[in-house]
């Protein structure tokens, strides 16, 4: 029996060759087959090199069981969602290590209807994975098939949520940043345009490309946003675009190039939701929450918190029938696309919002970040983790107004409050902090803070 380490604590990811291959790639297909009793299952891919013989293992586990193979090849992640729940599948399997380093790999995994694997049920299938000795052939009668028609299926969910008719004039750079969001954002652009919308795009590192000869970007950390920032101002453009690899997370630029951190986007979108259904649930993550709240509890809203991690965002909008949910990390989650998350759809409510109130994203969202500024998530890399967040919780405790231990550790304070967390995906302990408005007060406690952690930041924030 080996141990698999991939197993994170909502999806799977590693390092390849000592923490993934094809081998187990293999096992993992066979086991979420046998633990979901699965016959039909969806199954696609990113663009990374190492994606499609993972992907060619995965059916091979999956139709080993004699399960049905319905094969979306390159797309996003979002897709494998949609497919999931639109046909009617036991379950989808996307594989992809979305914005971890290159040489990594993993695969995100869902049930019947799109919902997320329990701890418990993941925890299953890795239990039956590492119990393989080997995995037999495909059994007989299995099959694979491509799936065409998704693409379009797909589309049509995501127009649901905008009015093309009311959609511009507006110049958008568009940054696939060579991963898979490129194909599937022309299909969008093109049934937009036939319905009416008055787009201008000017697309950069378009093509999906496993060499990534642009960089492999993710737009989360700010040393990644210069080429987005960059074009936005040299078009001209009125809004900028950029995507991860697997393209579920959306970073947003305004008109001047400048980044629009995700908690200000949660903020604009809940209050675009609510606006359409009053009183109802938006769900968030711990992170980063001041400016979410205020703009929930102004617009009649339930804030509803759950830990960070897609698995645990779509299990809590289902939980509370929430509308929308949002972490600050660039994540949406949406009722209406099967609580799943997407990266086409936020830029389309976004794009109807500067249509519709006639302002600029910057100044949609620029009391927001007068009111709660915010330091962006900052990551550190060290040996002894949870050595550093006892000093943090030994200095700054006592003086706390209150206290939250859902999901990391989070302290709150009479003008400011951050949270400090292990991520669930990279060796990183991540730091947010945030206040009411005071942007000075937010650099004195990150330099704080920073001491008490005792080490730089890492270098790739």
């Amino acid at each position: 029996m080996r141990d698999l380490n991939c197993f994170k604590a909502y999806d799977i990811r590693g390092r390849l060759g000592p923490d993934l291959d094809a081998g187990i790639a293999r096992r993992i297909g066979a086991a979420f087959a046998q633990e979901l009793g699965a016959r039909r299952v969806v199954l696609g891919r990113d663009v990374r090199a190492s994606s499609n013989e993972l992907a060619e293992a995965v059916a091979e586990g999956l139709m080993s069981c004699g399960a049905e193979v319905l094969d979306l090849g390159l797309c996003g992640t979002e897709e494998v969602y949609c497919a999931t729940a639109l046909q009617e599948a036991c379950g989808g399997i996307m594989v992809t290590a979305s914005h971890n380093p290159i040489d990594w790999n993993g695969m995100k995994l869902v049930a019947r209807g799109s919902a997320p694997l329990s701890p418990e049920t993941l925890g299953a299938i890795r239990r039956r994975a590492e119990a393989l000795a080997e995995v037999p052939p495909p059994a007989g009668g299995a099959a694979r098939r491509a799936l065409p028609e998704a693409r379009a299926a797909y589309v049509a969910r995501v127009l649901s949520f905008a009015d093309p008719a009311t959609l511009g004039p507006l110049h958008i750079v568009a940054d696939a940043g060579n991963g898979a969001a490129g194909p599937s954002f022309d299909a969008i652009a093109a049934a937009l345009e036939a319905a009416g919308a008055k787009l201008r795009i000017t697309r950069i590192h378009h093509d999906p490309d496993p060499r990534f000869p642009n960089g492999f970007r993710n737009p989360f950390l700010p040393g990644n946003r210069h080429a987005t920032a960059e074009a936005v101002r040299k078009a001209g453009a009125d809004l900028g675009l950029a995507w991860d690899g697997d393209f579920d997370r959306c970073f947003f630029f305004d008109h001047t190039g400048a980044f629009i951190d995700g908690e200000y986007l949660v903020a604009l979108l809940a209050e675009a939701f609510l606006a359409r259904d009053p009183g109802a649930a938006i769900v968030h993550d711990p992170r980063v929450v001041l400016a979410t709240t205020a703009t929930v509890a102004r617009a009649g809203g339930r804030a509803v918190q759950s830990r960070t991690g897609h698995a645990f965002l779509k299990q809590a909008m289902r939980d509370t029938g929430a509308v929308y949910g949002g972490e600050m990390s660039a994540h949406h989650y949406f009722r209406d696309f099967f609580c799943c998350d997407s990266g086409m759809i936020p830029w389309l409510l976004v794009a109807g919002l500067i249509g519709r109130k006639g302002k600029p994203l910057a100044d949609l969202v620029g009391q927001l970040r007068a009111d709660y500024p915010s330091s962006g998530e900052i990551n550190f890399r060290l040996d002894d983790p949870a050595g550093a967040v006892a000093r943090v919780e030994a200095h700054f405790a006592p003086q706390a107004l209150s206290r939250d231990d859902a999901d990391g550790l989070s302290l709150t304070f009479a003008e400011w409050r951050f949270n400090l967390r292990s991520s669930n995906t990279e060796p990183l302990l991540r730091l947010n902090v945030e206040a009411r408005g005071d942007a000075d007060l937010v650099a004195r406690r990150v330099a704080e803070l920073g001491a008490l952690i005792g080490v730089p930041p890492a270098s790739d924030h």
